[in-house]
């Protein structure tokens, strides 16, 4: 039996957890349990040392950057945060910065989830709308999928339900992204690399929360680990 592509997911601090009963590293459930359906090997990385990134992304076959708090504001330009910012870390974000910027480098497989999505944008010279009004926590909708994009094939799905929980959005698309999902209000829920080295795609909603019984959601994570095994 051939071994499971490692796919790489940047760990979240959490201030308390009840099964460890102090501040914690975790990875949602969910998420690892779509990659591992999805026939790659959940690698959980502890986010922090941002300059060691690269290395050991050396041994991953794929990235898989993960939702989590808000960037700080000041990554994009903005010196002033809004009252909604929240769980912003600086260690967190140069971490996730650092491992975007190697994988796109490298060519290595990446999917992009939510905040993920949010790092790749801002990494690429991207800006972000500190609070969007109203907000998409606790919402799923559909999202419209532009014809002929690898989230097209990907999902199979002119339109595919989306489980959200964000309250920021892309409000400029960083160099070289191209949205290839929207929202009926417009916002950007998908976007692409032109002319990637690499599989890259970004999605802002969280698949993970349907993966286990809707198809088209988990068939983002299926594409991810097909790319990370060739």
């Amino acid at each position: 039996m051939s071994r499971r592509p490692l796919i790489a997911i940047p760990s979240r601090f959490a201030a308390s957890t009840s099964a460890l009963r102090y501040a914690a590293v975790v990875t949602a459930r969910a998420l690892a349990d779509a990659v591992h359906r999805a026939g790659g090997e959940p690698f959980m990385m502890h986010p922090v040392g941002a300059g060691e990134a690269a290395s050991r992304l050396a041994a991953a076959d794929g990235l898989l950057l993960p939702g989590g708090g808000d960037l700080a504001p000041g990554a994009y330009g903005e010196s002033v945060a809004h009252d909604a910012v929240y769980d912003v870390d600086a260690g967190q974000d140069a971490f996730d910065l650092a491992a975007a910027r190697h994988a796109l480098a490298a060519g290595l497989p990446t999917l992009a989830v939510c905040r993920g999505l949010q790092v790749v944008n801002v990494l690429l010279g991207g800006r972000l709308r500190q609070h969007m009004e109203p907000d998409h926590r606790h919402v799923v909708h559909p999202v419209g999928v532009r014809p002929g994009s690898l989230l097209a094939g990907v999902a199979g799905v002119e339109k595919i339900e989306a489980s959200c929980y964000h309250h920021q959005c892309a409000s400029a698309l960083g160099e070289g992204l191209v949205a290839t999902g929207h929202a009926g209000d417009g916002t950007v829920e998908a976007a692409e690399l032109a002319g990637s080295r690499g599989w890259f795609l970004g999605v802002q909603w969280h698949p993970e929360d349907t993966a286990h019984a809707d198809p088209a959601n988990q068939r983002i994570f299926d594409a991810l680990v097909a790319a990370a095994r060739s």
